[in-house]
């Protein structure tokens, strides 16, 4: 692998979303993607779960081939391009857009039909590939222990109540997106099925519900190789953490992900700009929280608080973290070694 600077390897850390439908349209993206190497971007649609319509990022088939296109001819390095291509009700490739229909994950489990979920998953794959989207923020992992979670159970995001199914399709979209050279996320680590508040609005605390086999899909898809992305839960779980959320928990991150399950792949949070952090952490704390965390890639949806030169900030909170000897030099090593290590598996990798 090449040497690379400082600025290149911070900006491999940070997965951002823009307005528009084009480059064009947002003047600052196109400029961080070329000049600061920003190393994801996140795709929404006009939907936000904070509140009112954004302007967001796909409008057609065509136009966000084009789009994606754009992104990567703008990149030195490939980016990784996101989508949430979960179904049912966190879908951005939505029918009023031209897409074909895509079933809630709730359906995988209640069908419980290997073949169904394996065809599903190969139409899902193929048109993510047409589209040039690199990587699936799915599926959903977290056990449906409590159906009237508002954040996951009431919405249909989870698989299964039992873990085993759960496991058992989420492996099968696995294989098959890798199949046509997808990677995927699991989410939300370590669990966040049995909260009874969404961390989109506030803090959730899921220690009197959570259970220690929330952990089985995750620890039994690792021990089966996966090593694709893993997105974090902005939820206290007490029994793991007593002093922080999981998206900011070395506990969670670093001694339970990392050296316990032996999770090698890209852990990435969950949007920092949620209110479960936003609303009750300083940005920079937060930033270098996470990173200490064992967080990889900081997302930042960029929807309702929109700040189009987010990615310059955050940048330069990493460098200021560095400067003052609060996030060490080889903890942006190794989160940007584990990045590039994906990268080369992208059929666009350059380098």
């Amino acid at each position: 692998m090449p040497n690379f600077s400082r600025d290149v390897k911070i900006g491999q850390l940070l997965m951002v979303g823009f307005r528009g439908r084009s480059l064009s349209e947002d003047k600052h993206i196109g400029k961080i993607i070329r000049d600061h190497h920003l190393g994801s971007v996140v795709l929404l649609d006009d939907v936000s779960p904070f509140g009112p319509p954004v302007r967001g990022n796909v409008e057609s088939p065509e136009q966000l081939k084009a789009l994606t296109r754009e992104i990567q001819n703008t990149a030195d390095i490939p980016l990784f391009i996101a989508l949430d291509h979960e179904g049912g009700s966190v879908n951005r490739l939505k029918e009023k857009y031209g897409f074909p229909p895509a079933c809630s994950a709730s359906e995988f489990g209640d069908r419980d039909d290997e073949i169904f979920t394996r065809e599903e998953s190969k139409r899902r794959a193929k048109l993510l590939k047409e589209l040039g989207i690199n990587v699936n923020l799915a599926p959903v992992v977290d056990v449906n222990v409590n159906p009237q979670n508002p954040a996951l159970g009431l919405r249909k995001r989870c698989i299964s109540d039992n873990p085993e199914i759960v496991t058992k399709h989420a492996g099968i979209m696995i294989q098959v997106f890798h199949d046509q050279g997808i990677y995927s996320t699991l989410k939300h680590f370590p669990g966040h099925g049995s909260s009874t508040n969404d961390s989109h609005f506030g803090l959730v605390d899921v220690t009197e519900g959570w259970r220690e086999w929330e952990l089985d899909p995750f620890k039994t898809l690792i021990t089966e190789g996966f090593s694709d992305f893993i997105l974090t839960a902005h939820a206290y779980n007490r029994k793991l953490d007593p002093d922080f959320p999981g998206t900011l928990s070395r506990k969670i991150l670093t001694d339970l992900l990392r050296n316990t399950l032996g999770f090698k792949g890209v852990v990435i949070s969950d949007d920092m700009n949620m209110a479960a952090i936003h609303d009750h952490y300083d940005q920079a704390e937060a930033v270098e929280l996470a990173l200490n965390a064992g967080v990889d890639i900081l997302a930042i949806a960029n929807a309702n608080h929109y700040d189009p030169e987010i990615a310059l900030r955050i940048m330069d909170m990493i460098r200021e973290g560095i400067r003052k000897g609060r996030i060490q030099e080889s903890v942006i090593d190794r989160s940007f070694e584990r990045i590039m290590r994906l990268k080369q598996g992208l059929k666009s990798y350059r380098v």
